[in-house]
């Protein structure tokens, strides 16, 4: 037996004192079991760890940078770890082996050694050309050679970090089975003592880290809530919020508020673009600290809008925005040159927090959102007459779609309520989303489905889509814009453990063909994609600017616009 064998093998009952000797002298402990298997089984450990690692670096929706890739190899890495790890402890508990499984000589090591660092090697080259190949469809720069080492170190310390945290949580475990061992039989012990110490971390995650953390965050973003942004200055129009005879205050519309009522096209670039004498836009905004809650922040934005004179507006459009009170300008915009600024647009803010952050634990305040400001502004809609009744579209992306189309029960719902719906980069979460892609009809793909012969919605990733199927398509039309590369809405918890049909079916356009769903590590990977969706140009990711204008002309079919004059609004357009 060789010196690395024999340092790991005898491992007396009573090394560690206070720990009983249950069933007979001599006869080691489950705590001594569980502490001898977590360094035995190592090697089980790093073979599965290498495995995923490997996997970490395949391709997936979106170029991956130096910080992120090393993250999701180094997670990757954590968890094959521990999947290896425990795999082998299952193995000899579940056979009841009193012995402990025997341990892989040095040869063994020296042998896994070079596998890794050949297979690397492979590996590496694979993931430079992977990521060329999705860069150059996306037109990204490629990697330099620096992004290699950093990748390589950042995976090292989150491969690191997290491995102290899984030996710490095992120590727990085999110490509390210890002092169990004293009163149950060693399964007992096990079994009890793994479920208190999961119970206890759950616990310290969600009463604690978690408390905490969102106290930290909504201080944080609160403060930059209040700030303004240089380009926003309060209007001198009664026509936006925060103007004269407003109901709400300039300094109550926060950040992303006060950017909207300040922005868009003035009257005389309306006119110039369609040759016609416009109106001023109206464009009223209720932010989070304009009213106590969100029923009546909904109620305070209705009551504005009626107070700006947008019930008397061919147009009426009802934005949902992200959690911050983000609204694409490049909607918004649309809308008012569509319209020769003849639409008043109502949204409001119900977060402090951004898009990501509240895609994650502001949802159900998302919802509420949504239903409260739709169902204020149909109030007073619904009681003019409908000769006289201004049309209603409602819009949102991102969190927003979530929330837009959360004031309905159906698509035909929508259909009947309003003259039009566009939802862009909608999310998992988005139920009348899920309900139409799941029933969508036979031979359409789940990244691209047809819905009821897309007689009310159709789906879109870019503008040719819209004629597709080739049947009628009625007077209340509802668009999902959404990007085959986009990972907001691609990404669930499912990916961890099943495959999506996307990823089962022909690739969209611009996601490679090499891409492969891998258990855990494509739900890592996507996780990741999420974090830098926008960081992409323009019709991949959740980057959405130039088909917008497009969809809106099916939308709202405005007399006298032609192809010619989206192109020529295109580039005067801008995402933020």
């Amino acid at each position: 037996m060789n010196a690395e064998t024999s340092s790991e093998v005898e491992i007396p009952a009573a090394s560690e004192p206070g720990i009983a000797d249950v069933g007979g002298a001599g006869r080691p402990t489950w705590s001594d079991r569980f502490t001898r298997h977590r360094h035995r089984y190592a090697y089980s450990g790093m073979v599965i760890a290498l495995l995923l690692l490997w996997f970490s670096v395949t391709p997936s929706l979106l170029p991956r940078g130096p910080l992120f890739q090393g993250i999701v190899s180094g997670a990757s890495a954590a968890m094959g770890y521990g999947i290896g790890v425990f795999g082998a402890w299952l193995a000899g508990y579940m056979m009841s082996r009193t012995d402990p499984w025997p341990s892989p000589g040095r040869r063994w090591w020296t042998c896994l050694g070079g596998v890794a660092v050949i297979g690397t090697a492979a590996m590496l080259y694979w993931f430079s050309r992977w990521q060329n190949e999705i860069r150059d469809l996306m037109g990204v720069e490629h990697l330099s050679w620096t992004a290699y080492p950093v990748t390589a170190a950042v995976a090292l310390v989150v491969f690191g970090v997290l491995m102290s945290l899984g030996q710490a949580w095992g120590r727990s475990v085999s110490w509390l089975v210890g002092k169990l061992n004293r009163i149950a039989p060693p399964r007992i012990s096990a079994t009890i003592a793994a479920t208190l110490v999961m119970a206890l971390t759950v616990f310290i995650l969600n009463g604690v880290v978690a408390r905490y953390s969102m106290q930290w965050l909504n201080s944080s973003f609160a403060a930059a809530n209040d700030e303004t942004v240089a380009d926003s200055a309060p209007p001198t129009s009664s026509l936006r919020s925060g103007g004269p005879d407003s109901l709400v205050t300039w300094d109550s519309l926060g950040r992303e508020g006060r950017l909207f009522v300040s922005s868009g096209p003035s009257t005389e670039q309306l006119t110039a673009f369609n040759g016609r004498q416009a109106l001023a836009p109206i464009r009223v905004f209720a932010g989070l600290k304009s009213a106590p809650t969100i029923r009546r922040t909904a109620e305070l934005a209705a009551r504005e809008l009626e107070r700006a004179g947008g019930l008397r507006r061919s147009t009426i459009a009802i934005g949902s925005t992200t959690g911050s009170g983000w609204l694409n300008k490049a909607t918004v915009d649309s809308l008012e040159y569509m319209t020769d600024g003849d639409v008043a647009t109502v949204s409001m803010q119900y977060s402090y927090l951004p898009s990501w952050l509240s895609f994650l634990v502001d949802r159900e305040r998302a919802r509420q959102a949504g239903r409260a400001l739709f169902e204020a502004v149909w109030e007073r809609v619904s009681a003019i007459g409908e000769a006289e009744r201004p049309r209603i579209v409602v819009f949102g992306e991102s969190l927003g779609s979530f929330a837009g189309e959360s004031a309905f029960g159906t698509i035909p719902s929508i259909a009947a309520r309003t003259d039009g719906a566009f939802f862009v980069g909608p999310t998992f979460s988005n139920g009348l989303w899920q309900d139409a892609t799941r029933d969508r009809d036979p031979g359409s793909p789940q990244r691209l489905p047809v819905y009821e012969n897309g007689r009310q919605a159709r789906f879109v990733a870019d503008t040719a889509d819209l004629g597709r199927p080739r049947t009628a398509w009625g007077d209340s039309r509802i668009v999902y814009l959404q990007h085959a590369s986009d990972p907001i809405t691609w990404w669930s918890p499912d990916l961890a453990l099943t495959k999506p049909d996307w990823l089962r079916e022909e690739r969209g356009a611009d996601v490679v063909g090499s891409t492969r769903w891998i258990p855990l590590v494509t739900f890592l990977q996507v996780s990741a994609d999420m974090a830098v969706s926008v960081g992409v140009p323009d019709g991949h990711g959740h980057n959405y600017r130039a088909a917008i204008p497009y969809i809106w002309a099916e939308i709202l079919r405005p007399p006298g616009w032609d192809d010619a004059k989206t192109q020529a609004l295109v580039p005067l357009l801008s995402r933020d």
